[in-house]
């Protein structure tokens, strides 16, 4: 497979390197200057007094309480994710920043449905990172702010930055906890940050250069690095063929790049035999919209058609780098929604492997066609539950924005799960209806047994939810919308405007808390 002018090329480069999965991590410098970030929790709204963390009285007590005295006369207290930048305080560190946590006391809330005192954490860390980040300062120590954890996800989280295609580059920064007796669960904090920041780098890869193929390879390069007990197969189209894939291939016919089937087996439990956990993440590379094709104005985006793969092929390179001791499995089917004369046809109906065939009258509704077969073949596993993920329905977007990732599930268990994991992460869920009245608006069709959209307009992300619901015969079933969560503006404060990655950290989160359940049964 190649591509004009070579373009391929620097891919090729990068997997012989390494660097496709390692330029996430922090590059190091031989020498150079060092930065502090500090925390400092707000008073009551008649204490003016300086509430430092554990780690800040530490330092503040090492230069004669120099930092609380300039703090008090340099200005107003520090409000949540506000900073304060300081120069010459200590001789290790000639630049120290100063970022307001909020209320020391801050825990889950319930309206919020996250734990604030985390967030806060992981945003106030960002803050304070990048601020010395802009100042070229490439070593850079964080206070823990009594969760270590939450501290290096904001530091390796807000740093972040695909420039992997630019000259100019921002200053490449090493962070590491100061003074902490918290390295465990620092490293652990780096390590979910990183599997979020792979699916970040995957997701905003120009679409030249991250084909199917080369998705794949990554993917492979990365989990490969994690151990012996990782298996990965990339299944060629001749696979996809033997294995009755009609839907995916439907879709997959339309353009020149070959699919690819990713198969990944994380092995993980003592117990062999023991159910996976199954991950299935929609993976289109680009999505044109193919014959319904989309509005040229921000098709560019459509790069990240592929976030439901980037975002459960990271977590679990991430649950294999945490050693979890868990199957999981995860797949992914790899393709391009492109337009050429063997296109989808708008009012084709192809065959799912299921044998269920589908009447195709939108071409842009191709997301469910690939996650059709890819749950089908989810069930030969005997799994514990699947769990899919998929940027499918822009009606998810219109419903939730980007404030969570829609569910829809068969099962209160799944739901619990996922949920308590998202107020743990800050990358909340929220549960979607899952009626028989959008069943039956996908199971009415003129030509086939199913239509891949609804009869009407509304509620096109409730009817998508059905439509996969068709091929799930599973009592432990989610589907994962996360269209409205692909991309971040300035709404999650310690992550830079781009493709976000998430909920990769969530469906981290969700496999720990699933491994210690099977652990103690």
């Amino acid at each position: 497979m190649s591509l004009v002018g070579g373009v391929r090329a620097p891919l090729r480069s990068l997997l012989r390197t390494g660097s496709a999965w390692n330029s996430i991590r922090s590059c190091r410098y031989a020498s150079g200057s060092k930065g502090l970030v500090l925390g400092v929790y707000e008073g009551g709204k008649e204490d003016e007094t300086i509430q430092f963390t554990k780690a800040g009285e530490i330092f503040d007590s090492s230069i004669a309480g120099k930092l609380n005295e300039l703090l008090t006369i340099s200005g107003p207290a520090l409000k949540k994710g506000r900073s304060r930048l300081f120069y010459g305080l200590h001789q290790d560190f000639p630049h120290i920043v100063v970022v307001g946590l909020g209320d020391k006391n801050a825990g889950i809330n319930s309206l919020e449905q996250y734990d604030e005192g985390k967030e806060n954490i992981r945003a106030a860390i960002a803050v304070g990172c990048r601020q010395l980040q802009d100042l070229e300062v490439p070593h850079v120590e964080v206070d823990p702010c009594g969760d270590a954890h939450c501290a290096a996800e904001g530091s390796v989280l807000g740093l972040f930055e695909y420039n992997e295609l630019k000259k100019k580059k921002k200053t490449a920064v090493t962070v590491k906890p100061y003074g902490s007796l918290e390295n465990e669960a620092w490293q652990r904090g780096v390590m979910y940050a990183e599997g979020q920041n792979l699916a970040r780098h995957l997701m905003e890869a120009p679409a030249n250069y991250l084909t199917p193929t080369s998705f794949a390879e990554i993917i492979q390069q990365a989990l490969h690095s994690t151990g012996d007990n990782v298996e990965v197969h990339i299944r060629p189209k001749s696979w996809i063929e033997e294995q009755q894939m009609g839907a995916f291939l439907s879709v997959a016919k339309g353009s020149d790049e070959e699919p690819v089937f990713l198969e990944i087996h994380y092995n993980g439990s003592a117990h062999t035999s023991e159910s996976p956990l199954v991950f299935v993440g929609k993976g289109i590379t680009f999505d044109s919209g193919g014959i319904s094709i989309k509005p040229a104005s921000g098709m560019d985006a459509m790069r990240a058609d592929m976030g439901g793969a980037a975002t459960v092929c990271s977590a679990i390179t991430t649950a294999a780098s945490l050693k979890l001791p868990l199957n999981i499995i995860g797949l992914a089917p790899l393709c391009e929604n492109m337009v050429n004369g063997r296109a989808n046809k708008p009012g084709d109906v192809v065959r799912a492997k299921n044998g269920k065939t589908i009447q195709v009258d939108n071409t842009d509704a191709e997301g469910r066609l690939i996650l059709a077969d890819a749950l089908c073949y989810a069930h030969n596993f005997n799994p514990k539950a699947v769990v899919n993920a998929a940027t499918l329905t822009g009606a998810m977007d219109v419903a939730l924005g980007s404030a969570a990732t829609g569910v829809f599930t068969n099962s209160d268990w799944l739901w619990e799960h996922l949920r308590e994991a998202s107020i743990v992460t800050g990358d909340r869920v929220w549960r979607m209806p899952l009626f028989q009245h959008y069943t039956r608006q996908v199971t009415e069709s003129q030509l086939a047994d199913l239509n891949n959209i609804g009869k009407y307009r509304s509620g096109g992300a409730c009817t998508a939810a059905a439509f996969l619901r068709e091929f799930v015969t599973v009592p432990h079933w989610a589907h994962l919308d996360i269209a409205g969560v692909m991309s971040n503006k300035d709404e999650v404060p310690y992550l830079r405007k781009g493709m976000a990655g998430r909920p990769t950290r969530t469906l981290v989160e969700f496999a720990v808390s699933l491994s210690q359940e099977t652990q103690k049964s």
